[in-house]
């Protein structure tokens, strides 16, 4: 467990510093370093990031910088489609999930990656985009346990015409609605898989990662927040190619 926590924290951290990155980081950690079921790993994975992702919303809930109206509209379709990825997992092999995975990060690295644009010329919030988005990042949510911050994010700003710091704090309460949902139900799969969830795990990454959220929140406005996105989104090509190299073997056989 010694050799995890430097991970745990680092999920901690990203989320506090970027709102997003939580899950991308859990889900390979647990799947290659604890050693767990793709299935569990992925379900364990939307406890942690809801429990973390809560602590961390906190926070900026009293900054009151959390857009509630966006956190209906985001969060409301988000929910539903995580649930309905839930549910769609249970008719995918471990190995695709992964495989989608792994996607999902080259993904998020491109939008680590690309520089960030200046403040959006618009204004006004695209209710059925924002919506028709929440519903899509959802559905990757519950399939692959990823939160989607990496996505939430950009679209907060673009479509929701929010500040980045007002994006970052509204997402952390979307990711902890969906996370919940998509947790709610993998307990069904994980069940119906006759597998089980070790809530040490849980519980050992929660408190890790709430530790790394903190003191990630308190620096994130002092980190150049563009230097750290190029870091991080170099580090999830590296990973994702990793995880590639792990999951294609596992279908072509």
């Amino acid at each position: 467990m010694v050799l995890v926590l430097p991970g745990a924290l680092l999920v901690g951290l990203s989320l506090g510093l970027l709102g997003s990155g939580g899950s991308i980081l859990t889900v390979p950690i647990l799947v290659y370093l604890v050693g767990q079921d793709e299935k569990v790993a992925i379900a364990s994975s939307l406890a942690i990031v809801a429990l973390i992702s809560m602590v961390g919303a906190a926070q900026f809930i009293q900054q009151k910088l959390v857009q509630w109206r966006t956190v209906l509209m985001f969060g409301v379709p988000g929910i539903v489609g995580t649930y309905a990825g839930a549910a769609l997992s249970a008719y995918a092999s471990g190995a695709l999930q992964m495989l989608t995975f792994a996607v999902v990060m080259l993904v998020a690295s491109f939008f680590m990656l690309k520089p960030s644009s200046p403040e959006p010329c618009i204004k006004e919030t695209n209710i059925y985009k924002v919506g028709a988005e929440g519903f899509v990042v959802g559905i990757v949510t519950g399939f692959v346990g990823v939160g989607g911050g990496f996505l939430i994010v950009p679209a907060l700003v673009l479509l929701g015409g929010l500040t980045m710091q007002q994006a970052i704090a509204t997402s952390l309460v979307i990711i902890t609605l969906k996370s919940v949902a998509g947790f709610v139900k993998y307990l069904e799969v994980i069940q119906a898989s006759n597998l089980s969830i070790d809530w040490g795990v849980i519980g050992f990454f929660t408190v890790a990662g709430i530790f790394g959220s903190l003191i990630g929140s308190h620096f994130a406005c002092r980190v150049p927040q563009e230097k750290l996105k190029t870091g991080f989104g170099a580090f999830l090509v590296v990973v994702a190619l990793f995880v590639l190299s792990q999951s294609v073997p596992q279908l072509i056989t």
